[in-house]
């Protein structure tokens, strides 16, 4: 669990962990920045919960290299990610995706799907991931077939560990898992494993051009290993031509397209409508 600044949500997070059936884990805890309000809560929870490790680090690095520095502190099989701003949603989340990599050694990595809210808790939409390998190939290069935070893969495959590329400043987790793709196979549940915050504070709102730029050369750096390059290229040029409009036209639209986005690379699962969780 990465954290920079962004104190409002973690305690849901992390409750959401300490809530797993599956009790064999730990939880880590990489902390960018100096935020006195995110110390204080992560203090508090390391006072009462043994299991959480916590590091801090001054410079502020990308995603990806903060996700590889937590990995690479991992001491177990598995790895699961979950950002501190989205929290799991069912218990056994860990005990059945743990169970799957035991009895599927050819597989890399397994997700589910996630139900989208906003930051008043509101379901914007509920989300399946294709589900079997056969499937995520088909939509890998259209948008990324995996849902990072509903997620588990094996932290080492064929004696390498499983690291982000440092280099990519956005889509880090979608070329991840097009990197995982390449060395085995996949898996999502049809089951809603994640709740997804989607907000304005949010890095996909704030990096949309930097994120259309990162898109492009994701595509050109898989298109050999999965199909659609030309249609996924198409839709990435699209894409920056939206990041380039006025900021207050795309605050205004951006979880309605963002929402339709998610519903066009889903494969069951219902979006639209407003639902408040209490």
């Amino acid at each position: 669990m990465l954290t920079y600044n962004r104190p409002q949500k973690i305690g849901r997070a992390i409750t959401s962990v300490c809530a797993q059936t599956f009790d064999n884990w730990e939880l880590i805890i990489v902390q960018n920045g100096n935020n006195p309000e995110t110390h204080r809560l992560l203090a508090e929870w390391l006072a009462k919960e043994p299991r959480i490790r916590h590091f801090r680090r001054e410079a502020v690095g990308s995603i990806a290299e903060e996700s590889n520095f937590g990995i690479q502190q991992a001491r177990g099989d598995y790895v699961a990610i979950l950002d501190d701003d989205d929290y799991w949603g069912l218990a056994d989340k860990l005990a059945r995706q743990a169970d799957f990599l035991d009895r599927n050694p050819d597989y890399v990595g397994c997700g589910g799907g996630y139900i989208m809210i906003d930051q008043d808790d509101r379901v914007r939409g509920k989300f399946f991931k294709p589900e079997t390998d056969a499937a995520i190939r088909a939509w890998a290069l259209l948008a990324n077939p995996m849902a990072n935070s509903a997620a588990m893969f094996r932290r080492t495959v064929n004696g390498q560990l499983s690291l982000y590329d440092p280099t990519l400043r956005q889509f880090a987790d979608w070329d991840f898992w097009l990197t995982m793709g390449a060395r085995g196979k996949l898996y999502n549940f049809i089951a809603y494993l994640q709740y997804y915050t989607l907000w304005e504070g949010g890095s996909s709102f704030v990096h949309q051009k930097d994120n259309a730029r990162a898109a492009l050369r994701i595509l050109h750096k898989h298109r050999r290993e999965y199909r659609c390059y030309w249609l996924g290229i198409a839709l990435a040029y699209l894409y920056f031509l939206y990041a380039c409009l006025p900021a207050f036209i795309r605050r205004f639209s951006y979880r309605t397209l963002s929402a339709s986005k998610k519903t066009l690379a889903s494969v069951r699962g219902s979006a639209g409508g407003v639902e408040h969780r209490g």
